[in-house]
Parts: C-alpha cells; structure tokens; sequence
C-alpha cells in the first residue's frame, strides 16, 4: 500500500460517519509542516498569514508552538475582530478604504495597540484621519516596499503590482512623511516577494520553463537582498526604534530569512500546502486541507460522478487554479466538463472501485480559499476525527 493509499484509508476510516461534502485537516501533517516553517525561518519568527488558514482554532494552534509570533491579516474588518478575539499583534497586509473599522481602530487602545496598518501613499493617511469620527489614537503603520524586479531600465517587470514606493529615497520619504503627521507611527517595514515565495520553480514536464524561474528568482532574490537592506537602512535614519521588517512567503522562508535585514517571516499557506506549492524545489511539505465530495453518479466504465466541486482559486484563470482529485490516487476531470458548480464527472481506472457514497478527496489550488466553501474543518489525528472547529465562514465571516 502507498503512503497516499494508507491516507485515504485513514480518512475513510475517520470520517465514516460524515456524510460529504466536508473538509478536514490532518493535523499530523499541519503540525510537521509548522515545525518545517520554523526549521526554515532558521531562528526568526514566523507571522502567521491567516488568509491562508482562516480557522481561529488553528491560528490559535500553531502561535502557540515556539517559533511563530503573529498574525499578517488580509481585511481591517478582520484584523479588528481578531484583536477583539484575544489576538494582540495582527498586521494588516493590505492598505483598507474602511473607514467604519478605522474609526473604530482610532477610538480604542486595545484596539490601535494590537493592529498594525498597511500604508505606501499620503492619500490613505488623509482617508484614515477623515475616518477617526473623534478618535485620537495613534495608528500603527507598517510601510510596503515594491520587491518587483526591474529589468531593462524598467521597461521590464516581475512581481505583483502592489506598492508605488521602490527605492531607499521613496521608502524613507514616506517614512517621514508619516513621521512628520499626527496621530500616526511607523513601526514596521514589508516587503513580500511574490514572484519568489508564491511561484514554483519545478513544473512538471516544462523543465526549460522552471529553469528559466529559478533563474529569474536568483537574480530577484539577489537584487531585493540588497535593495532591502538599503531600503532598511534608509527608514531607520529617520525611524531609529523601527520594530520590525516582515518578508518571505511559504516558498521563500529560509532565502529571505538569510537576509540580516529581515527580522521575521511570513507564511500561511506551507500549513495546509495546497497544490499550487507542489512544484518548488525549496521545500516539501505534507498536504493537510482536503475536502471530501460524495460520488453520487455511476454514468459508465472508467466514470464516476461527484456532488460539487468547482472550487476555483483567485489569480490568472488556468488549469491550475482548480481543485485537483487527490485520493484515490489516477482520477483526473473530464476536459469537456472539468470541475463543475454542482456536479463533476472524474474518469479513471480507479472509478471503476468507487461506490454510491464512497468519497473522493481533492486538494484546493490555494490554502485558505478551502474555508470560504466550508463551515466546519474535522481535524483528524491518526484515524479518528477528535474535534471540529469553524472556519471564518462558519463564525458568520466572510471579510472579502
């Protein structure tokens, strides 16, 4: 029997008395890949992207091992309900136009202690102030260096199209900027290589196309390693007691952890490994989310059909943004059909074995987007199910 073939029947076997469609989390493997996280992040902390786990019971979980310390949020509106929730340093990723939640954040202390804001233009900090309804805290902000890399006097680029600020000078500019305004406190530096952390570098069967990424991620990674520290050094001429510089993403923790600039790393989605982190050379990591469908149809030989499934990640649409049929191991989806709103039909040898009511496993493309289908995630330790916790979703959430 298969390692994989050994899972799936530890799955059934925990799972026997639920009836599909449900999620589940191996916490087996959520905890092996936590202690890779932290081997990785080489003595650095590591701050828990919670956008790719979106369950309050598994944050809680994996902060309290040694070698995380904090939240990296993706909403205001869930930063603010995290720090309520007994979370005490949430950092928001991404500049918010809330202005209901930042004046909530500028009229409470625990609140404007606990969450940190994300800012690269003047324009956000004159929304922020216009937001404060009387509210006098002082905001905590963190500024977001591009990392994009920059070739060909700019007329080429790689990497996410996030913050305006690219060099020291616009970096540290800003910093004062925000130093010289009332009411506001830099304390915090990011600077997250997409282009590094969240794209795999060994696709299979295209060996010319992973050279040429790992080729691009070296010359990225040398390139931000110095234009970081640069940029690092420049803020803290004008902000000496800065607290933090957040970088990294699950495919890049010990590249971006070698950097001295760097004082912590972010990941989120090496917890549950979805399939996207599957073609990285950087690490392997066990598959801990997965969600179970029923098959419901026999149509024919080498045929089954499953209730559900057109589960589709965000990013550029493609064949890899779906869900991808795990266990039993050989199903793949019918090119006509691929994964359907309400049913999806799986061809394979391995159909021919499968039952009315048997299950069929997939993991999603992307981490935490799983919970945005399911209220509850069982968590399965060895071959029992010994709890079940709410997602976002089933805590009555859905922040984007």
């Amino acid at each position: 029997m298969t390692a994989r073939a050994a899972d799936r029947a530890r799955y059934d076997r925990a799972t026997d008395r639920l009836d599909a469609p449900f999620a589940i989390v191996d916490l087996d493997a959520f905890d092996a890949n936590a202690d890779d996280l932290v081997r990785r992040a080489g003595g650095k902390p590591v701050r828990v992207a919670s956008k790719s786990v979106r369950c309050r019971a598994l944050l809680e979980r994996v902060l309290a091992r040694d070698g995380f310390a904090g939240i990296m949020s993706f909403t205001l509106a869930e930063s603010l309900w995290l720090a309520r929730s007994g979370f005490d340093d949430v950092l928001l990723a991404y500049p918010s136009a809330d202005r209901a939640g930042y004046a909530e954040l500028a009229a409470d202390p625990k609140l404007a202690a606990a969450v940190t804001v994300m800012t690269d233009d003047p324009a956000q900090l004159d929304l922020i102030d216009a937001s404060r309804a009387g509210g006098g805290e002082v905001v905590r902000v963190c500024l977001e260096l591009d990392t994009s890399l920059r070739l060909f006097g700019g007329r080429v680029r790689v990497g996410a199209r996030r913050s305006p600020l690219h060099s020291p000078a616009q970096v540290a500019e800003f910093a004062r900027v925000v130093a010289r305004r009332p009411g506001f406190r830099v304390v915090g530096v990011m600077a997250y290589e997409g282009h590094v952390a969240g794209v795999g570098d060994a696709l299979a069967g295209r060996p010319l196309r992973s050279r040429a990424v790992r080729l691009m991620q070296a010359a990225a990674r040398r390139e931000l390693a110095g234009r970081r520290a640069a940029v690092v050094a420049a803020v803290r001429e004008v902000v000496p007691d800065l607290e933090f510089v957040n970088g990294g993403g699950t495919g890049s923790v010990q590249h971006t952890a070698a950097e001295e600039a760097v004082t912590e790393i972010a990941a989120g989605s090496g917890l549950y490994v979805p399939r996207l982190f599957d073609n990285y050379t950087s690490f392997r990591g066990r598959p801990s989310a997965l969600f179970a469908l029923p098959v419901v149809r026999r149509p024919g030989v080498g045929v089954v059909t499953v209730l559900g499934g057109g589960y589709p990640a965000s990013g550029a649409a493609g064949a890899d943004r779906l869900p991808v049929p795990y266990l039993p191991e050989g199903l793949r989806y019918d090119p006509q059909e691929g994964a359907g709103e309400v049913q999806t039909p799986l061809l394979g040898p391995p159909a021919d074995d499968l039952l009315i009511g048997d299950k069929v496993w997939f993991r999603h493309a992307k981490a935490g987007e799983l919970c945005e289908r399911f209220d509850a995630l069982h968590l399965v330790e060895g071959d029992a199910v010994t709890a079940t916790v709410p997602t976002y979703r089933g805590e009555g959430h859905t922040f984007l």
